[in-house]
């Protein structure tokens, strides 16, 4: 153990499991919570408070009922339970997916609780300190990356489904791929909406994209990802 060992049934030991599983939740919170995101410092605190909860439980019944004791029982159930909370933070819109980051930040809280309830504080504090430089630095490569990728992702509407068939020679013609493409009508007319990823030449911008698809009059919106 690099800072001591805390596995062992103590008062002082639970107390430390305690406040420290309430300080990486809160650390995560707050960091969530700063970003105005759906999940902020009291759902991740109380998240990893009663996953730590869960561990000491576990531990009382292996010292006190070692007869009925199962350490994988309950774990498992709170990584599943904590799966079912992220859901409800998801969130689908027109081909967008909010939410799955606070998901997955809930269920990682969980597991930090876990980890901190049966004694392993190094594991929760060196997960914590990765997941939220993590959560930092990586926006920052994902858009760099995002700025040199020749790949794009629109969306298409259109008052009639026939002229679809036109847009994409005209992008085809401009040396634009369509790497692939969802369909949806709609309930009314032959109005339909088009979700298509497109590998652009190099140095194309949206501009460009936007100024061919939008030729026919019978386009009705161009939205960007």
């Amino acid at each position: 153990m690099l800072i001591g060992n805390f596995s062992e049934w103590t008062m002082q030991n639970l107390i430390i499991r305690i406040v420290v599983s309430m300080f990486l939740g809160g650390i995560i919170g707050l960091d969530r919570g700063m970003k105005h995101r759906g999940a902020g410092t009291k759902t991740m605190t109380v998240v990893c408070l009663a996953a730590t909860l869960v561990m000491l439980t576990e531990q009382y019944i292996q010292i006190y009922f070692p007869g009925l004791a199962n350490m994988n029982r309950l774990a498992a159930q709170v990584i599943s339970g904590v799966g079912f909370l992220g859901v409800g933070t998801i969130i689908i819109s027109n081909h967008r997916v909010r939410g799955l980051t606070t998901a997955a930040t809930l269920w990682a809280s969980a597991a930090i609780g876990l980890a901190v309830g049966i004694g392993f504080i190094e594991g929760g504090v060196l997960i914590t300190l990765v997941m939220l430089i993590s959560l930092h630095v990586l926006p920052y490569v994902e858009r760099f990356a995002t700025r040199n990728s020749r790949y794009c992702n629109v969306i298409i509407d259109l008052e009639e489904s026939r002229y679809l068939h036109v847009i994409i020679q005209d992008l085809k013609a401009a040396g634009i791929t369509v790497d692939s493409m969802e369909i949806s009508s709609s309930r009314i007319g032959d109005s339909i909406s088009a979700y298509l990823i497109l590998h652009t030449g190099k140095g194309m911008e949206n501009t460009d994209i936007y100024e061919i698809i939008t030729k026919s009059d019978k386009v009705e919106s161009v939205d960007f990802l």
